[in-house]
């Protein structure tokens, strides 16, 4: 299998498990927000390839939810394509520039940063058309609403994606599907600094999204 074709096998792969995350793991936070896990598998897969896989990924799987599982159309599309592409393109292109893990926590932190800035201002734009909302109403839901949960939803896939790429990574080297890349590996006191970092930042957004649910 040459490396053009393993690039599609893996591609196609990281669609597949990202619908498949969307739809399993969708869950509401607040008001009509809610939170599905698809845009760490879109991020991981432009840790891979660059900030094009992810682009790529994130449209093919933001079509196939408009056509089976969303209730939203062409809107919700749009909205779906824009927010996973303003965090894991961010990302991804930071990673590629600064391939280290350096690289990979600044870009996850700039992702979170992008994905937060662009949904409040097409949060404003856009969901007074399709959820028929005053643009007053919803201006005035951006900052108890929308910023936080954008804030929260970065900081999760930041989070699981720090925890997830490594074993991803190792797993598909042991299957011969790419390469050993030069470069990446840090320092393992380094890597297992950020790994804690990550479970807390985890365990905490968990709590703050319980608190929002009223569960707790």
């Amino acid at each position: 299998m040459n490396a053009n074709t393993k690039k599609l096998v893996i591609i196609g792969m990281l669609c597949a498990i990202a619908y498949v995350v969307m739809f399993v793991g969708r869950f509401p936070v607040v008001l009509f927000l809610k939170y599905d896990p698809k845009d760490v598998i879109i991020t991981i897969g432009g840790f891979l390839y660059g900030p094009l896989a992810s682009a790529l990924v994130s449209v093919v799987v933001s079509a196939i939810e408009m056509f089976s599982t969303s209730e939203t159309g062409i809107i919700g599309l749009i909205m779906n394509i824009l927010s996973s592409c303003s965090f894991a393109c961010t990302a991804a292109w930071i990673y590629k520039k600064n391939h280290t893990l350096k690289g990979a926590v600044t870009g996850l932190i700039a992702g979170c940063a992008a994905m937060t800035a662009i949904m409040l201002l097409w949060n404003y734009l856009i969901t007074p058309i399709y959820m028929g909302y005053p643009r007053q109403a919803v201006a005035e839901l951006l900052l108890p609403a929308f910023l936080p949960f954008n804030l929260l939803k970065g900081c999760l896939n930041a989070a699981i994606t720090m925890l997830l790429y490594k074993p991803v990574v190792t797993a598909l080297r042991r299957s011969g599907l790419i390469e050993s890349a030069s470069g990446e590996p840090a320092k393992r006191e380094h890597h297992v600094g950020v790994m804690l970092v990550s479970v807390l930042v985890l365990i905490t957004v968990i709590v703050l999204m319980l608190v929002l649910k009223g569960v707790i």
